[in-house]
């Protein structure tokens, strides 16, 4: 991944207010700073400078839905795959960089920090989630709610906040809403082909990894298959919906797709806008 893509998303956001000063001619009438005006009976704009240190802050869902996968790869494991792609832009544009990682509970969490030994540190941490990756030891349920809380008290500054998860819970939207407020928010939903598609192996039980609920699909059947599709795709089209009115940026990354390529891709398009 290119560390150019990677900063370019802050390219016009990465700005903090650093005073007021009169109105000159020339000056944008959008910056003018109304309640400073008012008061002094003339014009006064708002003046901002580059922040000089852009933290970077990376939330994994490790939850049990996360560990499936129709092909060589999990969600969990390309999920983990990026957060250590990221780490690593970081620390190459010298970025302070942190994480999260949870399944039920939160089960690692660490303050954005610049340097080698966060990078080295992080990186190890992502591989110790993903070397334990087993559905059968991990307990029902996703806390990307009370990961979204921790993070916006936790975060003292805007930053950009990357989010892996495939957003199979509820109760996200509200701390999601109020983290966008502060922050650059980028919601990266993890897809799977088995989202659209199950192979048609006749009836099987299925088990939904978040709440543990059992049931029967008929994968053979037609009208089950075109039933399973449409359901997702009106899942996804909320989600981006929900995102973008919060502020959100929603970012659709598959585990059959090269995961380096397509953030670089990503990051690049919002460098050309």
């Amino acid at each position: 991944m290119r560390s150019g893509s990677f900063k370019s998303l802050y390219r016009g956001q990465g700005i903090e207010f650093s005073g007021v000063r009169e109105y000159l001619r020339g000056d944008d009438v959008r910056a003018i700073d109304w309640n400073v005006t008012a008061r002094m009976g003339k014009p006064f704009v708002q003046m901002f400078e580059e922040e000089r240190e852009l933290s970077v802050f990376i939330l994994v869902d490790a939850s049990r839905s996360m560990c499936t996968g129709s092909g060589k790869k999990s969600r969990l494991s390309v999920a983990l795959e990026c957060a250590s792609l990221l780490s690593l832009a970081a620390e190459h544009n010298s970025s302070p960089v942190g994480a999260v990682v949870f399944d039920a509970g939160v089960k690692f969490s660490c303050a954005p920090k610049v340097g080698k030994n966060q990078t080295l540190m992080l990186l190890s941490r992502f591989e110790d989630f993903e070397e334990q990756e087993d559905e059968a030891f991990i307990p029902v349920g996703s806390a990307l709610d009370a990961a979204l809380q921790g993070a916006a008290k936790l975060l003292k500054k805007r930053s950009l906040v990357m989010i892996f998860s495939d957003f199979r819970t509820a109760g996200w939207i509200t701390p999601f809403a109020r983290l966008c407020q502060k922050h650059d928010v980028v919601a990266v939903r993890i897809t799977d082909p088995s989202d659209t598609r199950l192979p048609e192996v006749g009836t099987i039980p299925f088990v939904d990894s978040e709440t543990g609920q059992r049931t029967m699909l008929p994968t053979s059947v037609p009208a089950f298959s075109r039933a399973w599709s449409e359901s997702n795709q009106r899942h996804v089209e909320q989600w981006q919906k929900d995102c973008l009115r919060h502020g959100g940026i929603p970012f659709l990354l598959s585990t059959e797709q090269d995961a380096s390529a397509e953030l670089t891709h990503f990051f690049s398009a919002r460098e050309l806008r």
